[in-house]
């Protein structure tokens, strides 16, 4: 069937339909690639070579290209969802870079460059809508011209030619419109939605579960309005991004000829000599295949940790982990692949250097669930952890960058999945299950407590105090309400619980909003309970304080937390009043958002830090402003902690504008 047709009379098989799909999946898949190359080879502002103007104007570039790229992950996400919707099994897999012909239709080229003039009419032309005269970047013309189509019925499925994406995606939409007509909607979408990636797992457009004919062309309409195939002059699309880097580097080119924003990254880079040499380039130069090997390994396991979130339920804690430290491992390919881009390829290519080759493994398929799918993660990312403690930094901090990337990620991959309560069946979030399970505090000695935890005891008859400075924010709650128990700037033993009673002592221990003063009662009564609502307050130009039983990073912490939102603290994810420090500046009143109300209050708040990103929060949560205002009520959201988001509370993505480091 050509690509234009209308919706066919004969009802295609489900087959036809997610071949189709996995061609596309494989096209945005490879489309991501070839953005992230080309915006790894961007020069790093005035330290390589730039004017004041041209940095500006090259990092903004660098900002854009990676968000074309998190949409084309969105989506690819769209594309898996609607493929696990129709029972199938989402492809992960694609050809190796260049992609070669036959593979798509012959007027699609797919190859890595580095940014350039004619890389960025490339990309222009690849996100053309339909009817667009922009014609194809210099250097990227098919290596020889062929028709795909085949004409008449065929029961096994075949690529079909089109010129545009939006093209591609209309066919299919069609093709979907037909085979709901021909079987129904309950007989279609026979997948199971809870297999799919949501929002419970990651925040982009794409991660909405399908479930019907309607859904899916939704998801298929959002692709093209946002990236391929937008109509001409859509502002915010794919193709007018492009349009307006384009007239920024012409601009800069005419007041500057020399002007060059890109560092000279390798076309098509390879890891072995290849057997058609033509259009590669051989990496020999040890440094820079070390740094490709590990970047490559990283992306492969970014593919297999996705591969297995798709036979996870959603929500689930293990689906969680596994999807965020995907996503982490796309931060950690960042850094390397920027990293590549600067080491010399070798002598058989003196004038350039390397570039991460994005490496296609022969198969990327689903591990089977459960402990062994966990163990061979929790090897992996260890595995790719001690490599990256062996990279040469030849004066490149992002040598080093990614070992603390790895080195964070392997440890928190082998803590929460190597958590034995994964093996059994998933409570789903949020839940009613109350607060999490805590062992009592011992009356343990202060010596052992600050050997153990930084945890200073004392006693009293009715319960032993505890204080965690590393925690304090100088709320002041204790010095001001219990003066006689808190002594302030004296040397020697301060805290004296024996001189308040108990009730009135933990009254100000509640009050204490960053947990550092806790309490374990002796005299018989309850210790802390859990709030009957968890809560987040929003501190004008301070961190966010939550009452909830907080589970952080998989740690269970208690129930009350200060959390930074300057990016600032020395302790992350706590405050520790570096906010006063940089003079941070932040409402506590932000808008009023979504306030609908939440079928259940209370239950275990999951705040798990992402590297180098914000806070991802899942569970029962009403955010409040500082005067107590409802803010909003959400089951799962991502809060700004890089204190430069448009969008507070919320993250809007700048923390990779502002290159926020959480360690």
């Amino acid at each position: 069937m050509s690509a234009s047709s209308a919706v066919s009379a004969v009802v295609p098989a489900r087959e036809h339909v997610l071949h189709a799909l996995y061609e596309a999946a494989e096209l945005e898949h490879t489309l991501m690639c070839t953005y992230l190359y080309a915006a790894f080879s961007l020069t790093s502002g005035q330290a390589e070579g730039l004017s004041a103007e041209e940095a500006e104007a090259v990092m903004r570039w660098r900002r854009v290209i990676l968000d074309v790229a998190i949409e084309e992950m969105g989506h690819l996400t769209a594309v898996w969802n609607i493929t696990a919707a129709l029972g199938g099994a989402p492809r992960f897999g694609r050809g190796n870079f260049p992609i070669d012909p036959g593979y798509l239709p012959a007027g699609l080229v797919v190859k890595l460059a580095p940014f350039n003039a004619k890389v960025l009419q490339h990309f222009i032309h690849l996100e053309r809508p339909h009817g667009s005269s922009e014609p194809e970047g210099d250097g990227f013309a098919p290596e020889r011209a062929y028709v795909r189509e085949t004409r008449g019925s065929r029961l096994t499925p075949m690529g079909v030619d089109y010129e545009t994406v939006g093209e591609f995606y209309a066919a299919i939409s069609a093709d979907l419109q037909a085979l709901a007509a021909g079987i129904g909607e309950e007989q279609m979408f026979c997948g199971d939605p809870a297999l799919q990636l949501s929002s419970h797992e990651l925040d982009l457009k794409g991660a909405t579960p399908v479930r019907c004919l309607k859904s899916a062309l939704a998801a298929f309409a959002t692709i093209v309005e946002q990236g391929e195939g937008a109509p001409e002059h859509s502002e915010g699309s794919h193709f007018q991004k492009f349009l307006n880097i384009r007239q920024e580097y012409e601009a800069l080119l005419a007041k500057n000829p020399n002007f060059s924003p890109a560092v000279p990254a390798a076309y098509n880079p390879v890891l072995r000599r290849p057997p058609r040499p033509e259009g590669r380039v051989w990496i020999e130069d040890q440094q820079a295949v070390q740094t490709v090997d590990l970047a490559n390994a990283a992306y492969g396991l970014m593919l297999r940790a996705m591969a297995y979130a798709y036979t996870l339920p959603s929500p689930s804690p293990e689906k969680a982990v596994v999807v965020e430290s995907a996503i982490a491992l796309m931060r950690v390919m960042t850094v390397l692949g920027e990293h590549a881009a600067r080491l010399p390829a070798g002598p058989s290519n003196p004038d350039c250097n390397a570039g991460i080759s994005f490496l296609a493994l022969r198969d990327t398929a689903a591990l089977q669930s459960g402990e062994p799918a966990r163990r061979f993660l929790i090897e992996r990312f260890a595995e790719l952890a001690a490599v990256a403690g062996n990279l040469p930094t030849s004066g490149d901090d992002r040598a080093s960058r990614s070992k603390a990337l790895l080195d964070h990620l392997s440890a928190n991959v082998a803590r929460r999945l190597g958590d034995p309560k994964l093996s059994a069946p998933a409570p789903s979030v949020p839940q009613n299950a109350g607060p999490p399970p805590t062992a009592p505090i011992s009356a343990a000695s202060s010596a052992e407590l600050e050997a153990a935890h930084g945890i200073e005891a004392a006693e009293s008859d009715g319960l032993t105090l505890l204080f965690e400075g590393k925690r304090c924010i100088h709320a002041r709650f204790c010095v001001t309400g219990a003066p006689t128990v808190f002594l302030a700037n004296v040397v020697g033993p301060w805290l004296h619980p024996e001189t308040m009673g108990v009730e009135g002592l933990v009254a100000i221990a509640h009050a204490c909003p960053s947990g550092a003063i806790r309490y374990h009662r002796k005299d018989g009564g309850a210790d802390e309970t859990a709030p009957p609502v968890n809560l987040a307050a929003i501190r004008e130009a301070g961190p966010y304080a939550f009452r909830a039983p907080l589970l952080i990073d998989g740690e269970e912490i208690g129930y009350r937390a200060t959390l930074c939102r300057c990016g600032a603290s020395k302790n992350k994810p706590f405050c520790d009043g570096s906010h006063h420090e940089i003079g941070f500046s932040a409402s506590g009143e932000p808008a009023t958002g979504k306030t609908d109300a939440l079928a259940q209050r209370d239950g275990p708040l999951m705040i798990d830090p992402q590297i180098d990103g914000p806070l991802q929060v899942r569970g029962n949560l009403e955010i409040t402003s500082g005067t107590g205002r409802i803010v909003a009520r959400i089951e799962t959201a991502r809060l700004c902690r890089c204190g430069a988001s448009g969008n507070k509370p919320f993250c809007d993505g700048s923390h990779a504008k502002v290159g926020f480091r959480s360690s």
